[in-house]
Order: C-alpha cells, then structure tokens, then sequence
C-alpha cells in the first residue's frame, strides 16, 4: 500500500500565548521538529506539512509544504488542505500526524499504519479515547475532506472498534498547548 504522511502545523496556538508553540524549545530542538523527524523515518511516497508561519518551512525540508494564509480555519482547514497535496501521489492510504506532540514515535507510526485496512481507519489510543496520529484509508478520503472545524477528524476515528487502535505508551500522546507543557511534556 502506498503511503502519504501529512504533518498538521498550521494552528493558532490561542492557549500558548504570542509565540508560535511549534518554534519553542523541546529536547534541544524547535518542537516541530520531532514531527518532522519521526514522519521521516518512514518509508512514505509522500510527505505533506500544513504550515502557516514561514518560520517553520526549514523544518520540514524534504516535504511538500502547504501554507495556509489563515490558521483561525481551525484543524480540518488543514486536514483538507493537506489531503488534498498528499492526493496527488495517489496514496492508498494517509497517515495524519499533528506537529505539537513532540514524543510520538516512528515505531508508533508504522504501528498505526500496519493496523488500517482498506476499509477502516487506524489510530493510536491512550487507552481512553481514539487519537492522533490516524492512519486513513483511500476509502475514507472523501469522508477526511469533507469534515468541518476544529475536531478534525475525531468523528472518523471515535468510534473505532478496538482492533483498529494501537495503544501508546504512557506519555507518547501527550501534546503541548500551553507553555507549562513544555516541562511537563519533557
């Protein structure tokens, strides 16, 4: 199966404050960029990030960048605007990471990608909830693109049945949003 990765990084970051959260320091390098470095690692057809501040472009060298002119069209404005570039490479399946969770890794990626199907999404769990990242199949991309504000697509992925959730190991799903994440997150 032919795999797409896009990298969601395209956020306001309302609860971080004036700066951009994906720019702030996490284990010696901007928090993007464990994104970035765990989707590299895979072997994919093709890597989207959806981005709105240019600052973050070096940090996805290698990628087909999207930048979005306005972040406040919530995640699923970039979702749609990042499946839309990945469909070009004609995958049979897309892996949606989101750029603030800084401790997932590539081994949880190939989880979540060996465990879709052709008809059913895959997703990570932390043992309560479907989360990203989500693996979708070519099946579900009309349904990706046509969900609307900021849940993204957590209508596709909350009703998965067990069998289609790998569980993460604690703290590998945990995200930044605020700036007393950053040591909690480290």
């Amino acid at each position: 199966m032919r795999l797409a990765a896009i990298v969601l990084a395209a956020g306001a970051s309302r609860r971080f404050g004036v700066a951009d959260k994906l720019l702030a320091p996490f284990g010696g390098r901007p928090l993007a960029q464990h994104a970035a470095d765990a989707v590299r690692a895979l072997d994919a057809a093709a890597r989207v990030a959806v981005i709105s501040n240019p600052a973050l472009r070096p940090m996805f060298a290698g990628f087909e960048v999207v930048e979005l002119a306005d972040a406040g069209g919530g995640q699923s404005a970039s979702l749609r605007a990042g499946l839309a570039k990945a469909r070009l490479a004609r995958p049979s399946k897309v892996l949606v990471v989101l750029a603030d969770m800084p401790a997932v890794t590539p081994g949880l990626l190939r989880q979540v990608v060996a465990t879709v199907t052709n008809a059913l999404p895959a997703a990570a769990t932390d043992g309560r909830r479907a989360m990203p990242p989500a693996c979708f199949p070519a099946a579900t991309f009309d349904a990706l693109a046509a969900v609307e504000g900021d849940s993204g697509a957590r209508t596709l992925i909350g009703a998965l049945p067990a069998s289609q959730l790998v569980l993460a190991p604690a703290g590998e799903l945990r995200d930044v949003d605020r700036p007393a994440d950053l040591p909690a997150a480290g």
